[in-house]
């Protein structure tokens, strides 16, 4: 019962995440390893920060319109 719930619980943030538009970190961080092992990976707060300045043209995390 508690791997159901913690399955259920995975799964609901990732697919918040999605509806939001964040992409999820650990794939990010499973394809990095696989793809790119020379290269460094990105914390997860720079991660965010880079993926909430792409959707919405912040600096920083910081979102600067809303539309």
């Amino acid at each position: 019962m508690r791997n159901l719930l913690s399955a259920i619980k995975k799964h609901y943030k990732q697919f918040i995440d999605l509806l939001v538009g964040v992409p999820n970190y650990e794939k990010y961080v499973e394809h990095m390893k696989t793809h790119h092992p020379g290269e460094p990976i990105k914390s997860r707060k720079q991660f965010f920060c880079e993926a909430q300045e792409a959707r919405y043209n912040g600096k920083g995390g910081k979102v600067s319109r809303c539309c």
